[in-house]
């Protein structure tokens, strides 16, 4: 059994900066890629970063150049800084993990139960 677990939420005003952190444990073998979503209300869910296992990034638009994904492969955490917050950024962020539990199996889609941020003056 896996766990993912983000952490780092909190209120923040606009301009101010986060760091989300998600941390996998279990029975990990490896973990492919880690990807932040997030959800704002009465919104759907959308792609925020993705990080390979090599390090190689994607990034939505809205945030390309205020956030940075980062992972620590021997640790099994990964983390989003987040920079330059605006009122729109405000959103459950939830981390998904492609995690590989043991030798020759199948990948499979692990994910946290959310972490809330909140923009506001």
């Amino acid at each position: 059994q896996v766990q993912l677990v983000e952490s780092g939420g909190g209120l923040v005003q606009p301009g101010g900066s986060l760091r989300l952190s998600c941390a996998a444990s279990g029975s990990i073998f490896s973990i492919n890629s880690m990807v932040w979503y997030r959800q704002a209300p009465g919104k759907e869910r959308e792609l925020v970063a993705v990080i390979t296992r090599g390090g190689s990034t994607i990034y939505a638009d809205s945030v390309k150049g205020r956030f940075t994904i980062s992972r620590d492969n021997a640790k099994n955490t990964g983390s989003l800084q987040m920079n330059s917050l605006k009122p729109e950024d405000a959103a459950v962020y939830y981390c998904k993990a492609v995690i590989v539990t043991s030798y020759r199996s199948t990948a499979i889609d692990c994910w946290g139960k959310g972490t809330l941020v909140t923009v506001s003056s």
